[in-house]
């Protein structure tokens, strides 16, 4: 009889669903207040809407999205001047349960991202107060903690001010799982135990900064783990000759980055040169990127996403102008981008915006495509990281997708594909 109810309960929201449901897929729109979501399939990836779909959020339009690491929450990110980020509890059966809406200190937000842990909720934004398009001015990261039912709290004061000041356009942001190291970065961090022995746990938040090249950059910082603080790395350093943060050589227009599952390598998408910068990370003793030998890759045309699989073997890059994704596999000693998947492409609709792989299986990749109004699904082959379409692909969605996530499904929590 509760087949098919969905209720917010508590710390969460719960109700009966169907095993066959590996995931949750969900759409923001940027022509209007909604969120598509979808149920997949675990043994096909095709996707079935969700009853209620879409939801409404409120906003006139969401630039991104991402869910808690427990898949229980989703924050939505507003567009342009309206810089407010949304709480959502998701039921078991994927609906979507409206909470609380906040509002940030900058204007213009870019990205967000949310650590291992879920404790923190990081939001890059284009202007600080004072600063508009019309008299641009350097950008920020607002720091929300996250309360264990899922809703924000204070920011984080950073310096005397309510977020971290950065570079004049920070796009995009990307949180390292915890890494136990023998070398704490921020001294109290929480003690740990790992293959090296008895330590402290390292957390690091790289922001890419699209300033004008030459002095496109990725500033490093490593996290409070108690407070969500971020303190600079020693890579990391203020210019005040270009009166901006400077870090680690991005190319000419960085788009996006990600890290891999097990906190060893960054990578960059350049949408201009058409490649994917590699570096590897200091984990042990300092945060900082150095360069791998074999990058920067090629990628296809203008590529503004990019995502690494659970099992951190393959990366994937989605090329706006090309309508396709870059396929890559993933060196486990030096990170280097190569072998069979690194040959392939994969057909996407008009304009791939964001990229999304299931994280329940890891096995289903999805794509928005911004001027189809449309997701492409591709089936992941473990052994390769090649890419084959999904039956009944694509699915419709709301006009103009700005981005995609997916969450796992209840019964589905633990993923199957562990780094």
């Amino acid at each position: 009889m509760a087949a098919g109810i969905s209720v917010a309960i508590g710390l969460g929201a719960t109700a009966c669903s169907r095993d066959y449901v590996s995931d949750y897929v969900y759409t923001v729109s940027a022509s209007g207040p909604n969120i598509n979501a979808f149920a997949v399939d675990y043994q096909s990836g095709i996707l079935t809407q969700v009853t209620g779909s879409p939801f409404q959020t409120g906003f006139q339009r969401e630039t991104t999205l991402t869910p808690s690491p427990d898949g229980k929450y989703l924050y939505v990110l507003s567009g342009s001047e309206d810089s407010k980020v949304e709480v959502f509890a998701i039921g078991t059966d994927g609906k979507l349960y409206g909470q609380k809406t906040y509002s940030l200190t900058g204007t213009y937000p870019t990205s967000m991202a949310v650590d291992s842990a879920g404790k923190f909720l990081y939001i890059t934004f284009t202007y600080q107060p004072g600063f508009t398009p019309v008299s641009p001015g350097p950008g920020g990261v607002s720091i929300f903690p996250i309360n264990s039912d899922g809703t924000l709290g204070t920011p984080v004061p950073i310096n005397g001010q309510p977020f971290l000041a950065v570079g004049n356009n920070p796009v995009s942001i990307s949180v390292t799982p915890a890494i136990c190291s023998t070398t704490p970065v921020i001294p109290g961090n929480t003690a740990c135990t790992g293959a090296t022995g008895a330590g402290a746990q390292n957390v690091f938040v790289y922001v890419v900064d699209q300033e004008p090249s030459p002095n496109a950059t990725v500033l490093g910082y490593a996290q409070n783990t108690s407070t969500g603080a971020l303190t600079p790395l020693s890579g990391t350093k203020f210019n005040s000759t270009l009166n901006t943060w400077q870090g680690y050589t991005a190319g000419v227009t960085p788009s996006a980055i990600a890290s891999d599952p097990t906190g060893r390598f960054v990578y960059v998408t350049d949408q201009t040169a058409n490649q994917i910068y590699g570096y590897q990370i200091d984990n042990a003793h300092t945060g900082n990127l150095t360069a791998l030998v074999s990058s920067p890759y090629g990628t296809g045309l203008f590529p503004v996403s990019v995502i690494i699989d659970p099992r951190g073997k393959y990366l994937y890059a989605t090329n706006y102008n090309s309508g396709t994704v870059s396929s890559f596999a993933i060196d486990a000693a030096s990170g280097s981008l190569s072998g069979v998947a690194a040959s392939g492409s994969f057909t996407t609709g008009t304009r791939p915006t964001c990229v999304t792989i299931d994280p329940a299986l890891g096995i289903y990749l999805y794509t928005s495509n911004y001027l189809d109004g449309t997701i492409t699904a591709g089936q992941l082959n473990p052994n390769t990281g090649s890419l084959q379409g999904v039956a009944n692909s694509p699915f419709t969605v709301s006009t103009l997708p700005a981005c995609i996530a997916s969450v796992p499904n209840g019964p589905h929590s633990f993923q199957l594909a562990n780094p």
